[in-house]
């Protein structure tokens, strides 16, 4: 069965205890460090202040040819793509503090709960339904994000290998990728087989997981209990998850596979140096090699 369908319409309700704010806060704080992307208000200006492209006392064609396609490069760098962005909240995040924001999901139902956020925020996200393993974007862009676990929905080695592949070929040269994943110690020991049941006045849930350890595979099957408005009376649904949990080796050696240097690894609960007890973990690394303008 599908993975978020129905549960999208209320994927946010069960999410909201999530510290969105807290993770946005980081990725601005790892983007300034180590990032090309400029928020909105430290960006080079082109204009002459008159809306012009070419600056005051600059004059022939070659010098506008060569300003906007400055101006162009510019735009690239600043672009910031959300992999995986769900139903917007963290993309509506960022956006607020200034970045060029793309958020790419292969779920329809997720990305109409994000441009409803688009619509009540008035933001200029630009929200693209494609699968991330046929990532397809019309530029580069300066900074990849991917957090809340997207990349354990990758089962295979190869679709790991080749979504990598492809955030590298899509980054501005010298570009930023981030991104976070649930390690095999939290699906074996912390997650795994455990029921997990929450009971809210609108919505309830049962939360059933599987591990399968051999294939390092979690399934959880969620029963979703939804109260109608007319009626009163609750809609039940059910909705079936694979995820497969990696260990940092792994993670780091695809990354470098894909042809990117690896600079920061933190425990994403304690941003310290990850260990066994390991449940979360994000990475940062830069693209290198590419040359463009």
């Amino acid at each position: 069965m599908e993975a978020y369908t129905d549960f999208a319409g209320v994927y946010d309700i069960f999410m909201e205890d999530t510290p969105y704010e807290e993770w946005a806060d980081f990725l601005e704080d790892l983007i300034k460090k180590y990032g090309i992307s400029k928020p909105l208000g430290e960006r080079k200006d082109f204009s002459n202040g008159e809306g012009n492209l070419t600056l005051a006392g600059t004059a022939g064609r070659e010098d506008e040819n060569r300003m906007v396609q400055e101006e162009a490069l510019e735009t690239e760098r600043n672009l910031v793509l959300d992999l995986g962005c769900g139903t917007g909240t963290l993309t509506e995040l960022m956006y607020a503090k200034g970045y060029d924001m793309i958020g790419v999901d292969n779920s329809e139902a997720m990305l109409h709960e994000a441009l409803e956020k688009k619509e009540k925020s008035g933001s200029e996200i630009l929200y693209l339904c494609q699968d991330i393993r046929d990532l397809d974007l019309y530029s580069t862009v300066g900074t990849v994000l991917s957090v809340c676990d997207s990349f354990n929905y990758l089962l295979e080695d190869d679709e790991i290998e080749g979504v990598f592949s492809l955030v590298n070929n899509y980054l501005y040269p010298g570009g930023l990728f981030i991104f976070d994943f649930n390690t095999v110690y939290k699906y074996e020991k912390v997650i795994g087989d455990t029921t997990i049941a929450e009971n809210r006045e609108t919505c309830s849930f049962i939360w059933e997981n599987y591990y399968h350890e051999q294939e390092r595979i979690n399934e959880y099957d969620l029963t979703i209990f939804v109260k109608e408005e007319k009626s009163g009376l609750f809609r039940r649904f059910t909705e079936t998850h694979l995820q497969r949990g990696y260990r940092l080796d792994e993670m780091l050696g695809f990354v470098e596979k894909a042809g990117m240097e690896v600079i920061l690894v933190l425990d994403a609960d304690t941003h310290e140096k990850p260990g066994e007890m390991s449940e979360r973990i994000y990475v940062a690394a830069r693209e290198r090699g590419k040359q463009k303008g």
